[in-house]
């Protein structure tokens, strides 16, 4: 008994640091669009919740998917065509381009969930790239030129979203909501099965679990969460173009995951803030962004094996444990 309170102990003081964590983001995410560039403020955002979709299969099912692009860009390629060819308001085109995401997750995830390790991994690219090149043939994608000009409409009929800040609040309220959603599902029932899944997918059998329905559902919901980060992002540039849907996409979220810390709800934040800000700022540079990246990446693997913020967890997780008498 008192081995297990010694065990146990520690969770809620995590528990708090992250909160405290998540309460300051989001007083700093209200203030910041009145000190930073608010278009700025709203990539960081999509890719935020882009990364933190693709870490809920990830970081919490031990899924790797290096085709999420497909989801991402499919979601934009169809927000952007709805509301600029069928005139469907803002609110709805991101819905059309969730469901969108969520029937490609089901397609792709119900042949990648059959194998495991690197072969998974390779039939979700494979996937991904098959798509990508439907988007390149496509009519209604218009090919290398993209879907451009895509209006942001009226929010609920009356609220300008062509209005900077208007935009930005929309977008972190979607962000907030996207957040609740994937902690909601982290620290749930299924959540726990999918982390069991992910430590010891023989013994969640052996306990009677239909594994490959948990992991298809997984995948699916990361699948919905990554469209409504790409409907976003289709409503917030006004374009949606092939980039969306290249397999460097899917290898950014990785980066952004990883650099942040897999299996944290904060990580992913802090990383797509990262190489969002180094694509941002260098942009004008004469050296190479993508080299700058790279040595950062390479650095934060050598030094922070868990990602940044979940360096930060572990290290105060050891300290508490160290800090505790021996009974």
């Amino acid at each position: 008994m008192t081995q297990a309170t010694v065990t146990s102990a520690p969770k809620p003081r995590l528990l708090t640091l992250e909160t405290t964590l998540i309460l300051i983001g989001i007083i700093g995410l209200i203030l910041a669009p009145f000190y930073f560039y608010p278009v700025f403020l709203m990539k960081v955002l999509c890719f935020a919740l882009f990364a933190c979709a693709f870490n809920l299969l990830l970081g919490y099912t031990g899924i790797l998917s290096f085709g999420h692009a497909a989801f991402f860009g499919g979601a934009a390629y169809f927000t952007a065509h709805a509301v600029k060819e069928w005139g469907l308001p803002t609110e709805l085109g991101i819905l059309v381009g969730v469901l969108g995401a969520t029937i490609l997750g089901l397609i792709i995830g119900f042949f990648a969930i059959r194998r495991q390790g690197i072969y998974s991994t390779m039939i979700t690219l494979a996937l991904a790239q098959m798509f990508a090149f439907f988007c390149l043939q496509a009519s209604f994608t218009h090919g290398e030129d993209g879907i451009q000009g895509v209006p942001r409409g009226y929010l609920l009929g009356f609220i300008d979203l062509n209005q900077p800040l208007n935009m930005y609040f929309f977008v972190l309220a979607v962000f907030l909501l996207g957040m609740f959603i994937i902690w909601r599902i982290i620290n749930s029932p299924f959540g726990m099965i999918l982390k069991s899944v992910r430590e010891n997918e023989p013994r969640a059998i052996s306990l009677g679990y239909s594994v490959a329905r948990y992991k298809l559902a997984a995948f699916v919901m990361s699948a919905a969460l990554t469209g409504l980060a790409g409907g976003l992002k289709a409503i917030v540039f006004q374009f949606a173009t092939l980039t969306d849907v290249s397999w460097q996409m899917s290898g950014e979220v990785v980066l952004m995951t990883l650099l942040g810390g897999i299996g944290t709800l904060v990580g992913p934040i802090f990383g797509a803030g990262l190489v969002a800000a180094l694509e941002n700022y260098l942009a004008t540079s004469e050296f190479p962004v993508t080299v700058i990246t790279g040595i950062i990446f390479m650095v934060c693997v050598l030094v922070f094996r868990r990602g940044i913020i979940g360096e930060l967890y572990a290290s105060r997780l050891g300290k508490r444990l160290a800090s505790k008498p021996d009974n």
